[in-house]
């Protein structure tokens, strides 16, 4: 069997790396080109999503209770993002569309070429890392599960879930350009996104848009299935996620408090080995610096929305010390926090 080899067209602007072992690599670059082109269509937005961050960088967006289905055309660079790591109930996906991006989730760091698909660990903490150069358009899908599946749904309906629930092994996963199925999951998103921002009759633009997203998902859970789980390890694995929402949701109401890590596993419902071991899997860092991430998110936020003094927010999120505040500021954001004013101001 030839080998396969990651290669550039020429001749046309935003080709992305393709298989050359035959006519399903053809294919699979002719399911880009149509993706390019219907992105070509659409225009892409700065990513600034800080106005939707709460306390506890909670990413909040209210979506359509009749159709919970969101997609964000964004426009990263390095020198214009949103920093910072965030996370929501809403699941998601990731795909940049010109260059590479780099992506943390938890404790776990994912390079992505363009045209990779990322599916997001969305409980973990996670955040686009920056590099110098960084600069690509990206899509992101997002969706409720309850979409997709929830109570009274046919039970085979859960298997579209389990690429997102299903990493036992812990290992992210992602769609590589190089990967047999990525013309199919191209062709699916082009489809996709041609129906979402059609909108043209509402009837049958929610239903479109709900055939194409699930046949997108089939495609990933037919490329995930080696990682299947059983129901029941499915379900355990939202009901974990949802004891750390507990917690979240009491870090974001009380980001002052002082809070030992026996504290947060009495609220997750967890011993303390438990708790530290699922904490720094899906947060990607110990509780201690969890906290600080919060307080600092809280503090960004006063900085923006109020005329507080820095060292009146400094005490109100927890920090006692405004040097200390102010050194943890500036190497979370970059910039110190009366610099971080400045520019929120202009």
């Amino acid at each position: 069997m030839a080998r396969r080899k990651r290669t550039v067209s020429k001749g046309e602007k935003g080709t992305s790396s393709v298989l050359t072992n035959g006519e399903g690599n053809a294919s699979a670059a002719t399911a880009w080109r149509t993706l390019l082109g219907v992105a070509a269509r659409l225009r892409f937005e700065p990513h600034d999503i800080a106005a939707h961050l709460d306390g506890r960088g909670h990413y909040d967006v209210r979506l359509d209770a009749e159709f919970p289905l969101l997609i964000k055309l964004f426009h990263y660079t390095s020198q214009r993002h949103t920093r910072g790591a965030t996370w929501h109930e809403r699941l998601e996906l990731f795909l940049p569309l010109d260059g590479p991006a780099c992506f943390r989730m938890g404790d776990q760091e994912v390079a992505l070429e363009r045209g990779d698909l990322l599916v997001v660990d969305n409980m973990k903490l996670h955040h686009v890392v920056d590099f110098p150069g960084f600069k690509t358009r990206v899509i992101v899908v997002s969706f409720l599960p309850e979409f997709v599946y929830s109570l009274g749904s046919p039970s085979h309906d859960y298997a579209f879930l389990l690429p997102f629930y299903s990493k036992v092994e812990r290992r992210p996963h992602v769609v590589r350009t190089t990967d047999e199925i990525a013309g199919e999951v191209h062709t699916a998103l082009a489809h996709l996104l041609e129906c979402y921002f059609a909108r043209a009759n509402k009837a049958f633009h929610q239903a479109g848009c709900k055939a194409y997203l699930l046949e997108l998902l089939y495609h990933l859970a037919r490329q995930f299935r080696s990682s299947q789980v059983l129901k029941w390890e499915f379900m355990r694995q939202q009901e974990r996620s949802v004891r750390l929402k507990k917690l979240f949701e009491h870090i974001g109401a009380h980001p002052e408090e002082k809070l030992s890590v026996s504290a947060a596993a009495r609220i997750a419902q967890l011993n303390t080995p438990q708790f530290m071991k699922l904490f720094k899997q899906v947060a990607g860092m110990t509780l201690v610096a969890y906290l600080n991430h919060v307080r600092l998110a809280n503090a960004a936020r006063l900085l923006r929305e109020t005329n507080r003094t820095i060292a009146e927010i400094a005490f109100a999120v927890g920090f006692s010390d405004q040097s200390y505040f102010d050194k943890r500021f500036k190497r979370a954001f970059g910039r110190t926090p009366k610099d971080f004013r400045a520019e929120a101001v202009r």
